[in-house]
């Protein structure tokens, strides 16, 4: 059994319907569980995204069980923050990644960005639910350093005056 890394990363979705159309039916990333708990007062239901590593991605679906009315699902951009800042990257390699944008080119989904960060290129598309998600092809990958990463925790641009 794996003792390390995500089992899994779970969600909140406003439309069961187009959260399994968008993960199952254009990325490929099977619905392979779901749960549902509740009472005639309310139920929520849990569903499970395969990633094809042991983990999955996991969304909640809630009908009257203490959820505001009117909430919404999209993370970066209802705390007032740039669409990039909470996301969810998928490690793909270069036939993953040209597949996903040939699928989303072919359904007129236009991705949010694509960057080339150095070490990893991204292509970038928000889902139903106003999350951004993340197709990542390293080029050639970081080298793990933790001595540098201690050292530039807490460094500043120069020049910066907050």
């Amino acid at each position: 059994m794996q003792q390390n890394g995500f089992h899994h990363v779970a969600f909140a979705c406003r439309d069961l319907d187009a959260t399994v159309a968008f993960y199952q039916g254009l990325l490929d990333f099977p619905l392979v569980h779901t749960e549902m708990q509740g009472n005639a007062e309310g139920f929520l239901r849990h569903i499970f995204f395969d990633l094809g590593d042991g983990s999955s991605l996991a969304f909640f679906y809630l009908q009257g069980i203490g959820e505001p009315k009117d909430y919404s699902t999209a993370i970066s951009t209802d705390l007032g923050l740039p669409i990039w800042v909470n996301h969810v990257a998928f490690r793909a390699d270069q036939a993953r990644y040209d597949q996903v944008k040939e699928t989303m080119t072919a359904q007129l989904i236009k991705p949010v960005m694509e960057a080339d960060h150095g070490w990893c290129r991204s292509v970038y598309y928000a889902d139903p639910n106003g999350i951004l998600i993340e197709f990542c092809v390293d080029s050639p990958g970081f080298k793990p350093d933790p001595k540098a990463a201690m050292e530039l925790l807490h460094a500043v641009p120069e020049g910066y005056t907050k």
